[in-house]
C-alpha cells in the first residue's frame, strides 16, 4: 500500500469519524485536516470537498457490493448459494469500513438525501436482496430472504450497547440471516 493510498485511507477514517460524531453538515474540511495534523492544501490534494470523501467511501462499498452480485449472479439460485451469498456478505460486513458506513448513513439520512452514491447504493443492496430470491418466489419468501440482509445488519445496529462481542453479534446475525434466507414458502 503505496503513501497516497495510506493517506486517503486515513483521511476517510477521520472524516467518517468526525461526520458521525459531529454530523456531516457541522464538519468542516478545515476540522478534518486539523484532526490529521495536516494542512488544507495536503486534504484538497485527495479529495476537494466533502462530498468527494463521502463519494469515495460509498464506492469502496459499491464496488465491494458489485463483486458480491457479479458472484451470486454467476451461481444458480440454490440454498446453497443463498447460503454462501450470506456467509460472502457477512464477511464484507465484518472487512473495512462497512459498520462505520452504515452508521454514518444513519446519522446522516437528511443530509445524504439525493445524493447519487448513496442511491446507487441502494440500489446495490436491493440487487443483492434480488440475488436471494427466485423468479417465482411467493412475496411472503422474498420477504423473509431480504430480511436476511437486515437481520445482519440489525445484529450490529440494535444489539451494539448488549454485553456481547462484535464475535457474538457478527454469529448470531449470521444465524439469523442463513434462517431467514432458508425460507420455505410454508
Amino acid at each position: 500500500m503505496g503513501a497516497q493510498t495510506d493517506t486517503r485511507s486515513r483521511i476517510q477514517e477521520v472524516a467518517i469519524r468526525l461526520f458521525t460524531e459531529q454530523g456531516y453538515e457541522a464538519t468542516s474540511l478545515r476540522e478534518i485536516a486539523e484532526a490529521l495534523g495536516v494542512t488544507k492544501a495536503a486534504l484538497y490534494y485527495h479529495f476537494r470537498t466533502k462530498e468527494d470523501i463521502v463519494a469515495s467511501l460509498i464506492e469502496d462499498r459499491v464496488k465491494a457490493l458489485d463483486e458480491l452480485i457479479a458472484w451470486a449472479n454467476g451461481h444458480p439460485r440454490t440454498p446453497e448459494t443463498r447460503g454462501e451469498l450470506i456467509r460472502r456478505y457477512s464477511a464484507q460486513m465484518s472487512e473495512g469500513r462497512h459498520h462505520e458506513i452504515m452508521q454514518f448513513m444513519d446519522r446522516n439520512k437528511t443530509a445524504l438525501q439525493g445524493h447519487a452514491q448513496v442511491d446507487l447504493m441502494r440500489e446495490r443492496l436491493g440487487e443483492l436482496m434480488q440475488a436471494l430470491c427466485g423468479p417465482d418466489d411467493p412475496l411472503p419468501v422474498r420477504l423473509r430472504r431480504s430480511m436476511a440482509l437486515f437481520a445482519m445488519h440489525a445484529a450490529w445496529f440494535f444489539l451494539r450497547d448488549e454485553s456481547s462481542t462484535e464475535e457474538e453479534r457478527t454469529a448470531a446475525g449470521l444465524q439469523v440471516a442463513l434462517e431467514l434466507a432458508d425460507a420455505s414458502g410454508s
